[in-house]
């Protein structure tokens, strides 16, 4: 597969990662076709975009190339509302981002939480099921906790409330261990898979570069804000008690006591398969002003 002849499709294009990868793919000179569900410019720095819907005939447009290589960074649950669609343009090979979350909130005391680890499980078992039928080569990467550009739901939120409050509240000890990676070490991973002829229907854990207790995460974050780190140790009860509060405010709405919880338990993913077949090397874990805008 020559580079000028490349041609690759991206469901979630405008997600954390999916921002993260449309500069990766088009710097090799690849037809990029990205899907989003809002119209956008036609074509965009090489990439061309399309609007998708569950509801849209899962039909390859008039004058349309196919594609035979695709990467979902979508929920993975949505991805077989598209099959057709992938289908339609001849796909031969898929990447799908996951989550280790199947198997971290499956046993979750949120029963919110336990239905997300139960669709990434569907959305895992579906991909694999689909793509063996037809021929079609699959890998599932589960990263750890993402983080990166601001973006994220982790380690910028916890920035937010910290910036909000002057404070961040811990649960006991907060030892629990956490590997963060970065969104643009996702990326990449998403690129070596793709390109890989090697790596075929397989699911790859990935995690961060660093392995550090929760507290000591939230430490450093408060250190890249340049602020005096002020965490607030906290019981269960005071901790259900100030979340019925603080759910008030929409930022907060999907906040739960399942979420303080895991503070102190160890969420950690050996990522050695991926670094022996992907060449996976993330990065420690090392905020920038970037990571932690407003």
């Amino acid at each position: 597969m020559e580079s000028r002849k490349r041609s690759v499709a991206l469901l979630g294009a405008t997600s954390l990662v999916g921002e993260c990868l449309l500069p990766l793919l088009t710097q090799p000179g690849w037809r990029v076709v990205a899907f989003s569900r809002q119209p956008r410019e036609s074509v965009d720095n090489g990439v061309e975009w399309r609007v998708i819907s569950p509801s849209r005939p899962a039909s390859l447009p008039q004058g349309e190339s196919g594609v035979k290589y695709w990467i979902c960074v979508a929920p993975i649950w949505v991805l077989p509302d598209y099959f057709g669609l992938l289908e339609a343009y001849g796909v031969r090979r898929v990447v799908a981002l996951s989550s280790t979350s199947l198997f971290t909130k499956d046993d979750s005391s949120d029963l919110a939480e336990q239905a997300v680890a139960q669709r990434l499980t569907d959305g895992e078992e579906q991909l694999q099921e689909w793509a063996e039928k037809n021929g079609i080569e699959w890998v599932i990467l589960r990263p750890t906790l993402i983080y990166g550009r601001g973006r994220d739901k982790n380690i910028a939120e916890i920035a937010r409330f910290a910036r909000r409050f002057g404070f961040f509240p811990l649960l006991g000890k907060a030892d629990g261990l956490r590997q963060p990676i970065h969104s643009e070490d996702v990326a990449a991973a998403c690129i070596s898979a793709l390109k890989s002829p090697k790596v075929v229907n397989r699911a790859y854990n990935i995690s961060g570069g660093e392995t550090l207790t929760y507290r000591e995460m939230v430490l450093r974050v408060f250190a890249s804000l340049h602020r005096r780190p002020r965490v607030v140790t906290i019981p269960l009860a005071a901790f259900r008690l100030a979340l019925v509060c603080l759910r008030l405010l929409p930022r907060y709405r999907h906040w739960s006591v399942a979420m303080a919880e895991r503070m102190n338990r160890d969420l950690v993913f050996g990522h050695s398969d991926a670094e022996r077949d992907l060449g996976f090397s993330p990065r420690p874990f090392r905020l920038t002003p970037e990571d932690v805008a407003r």
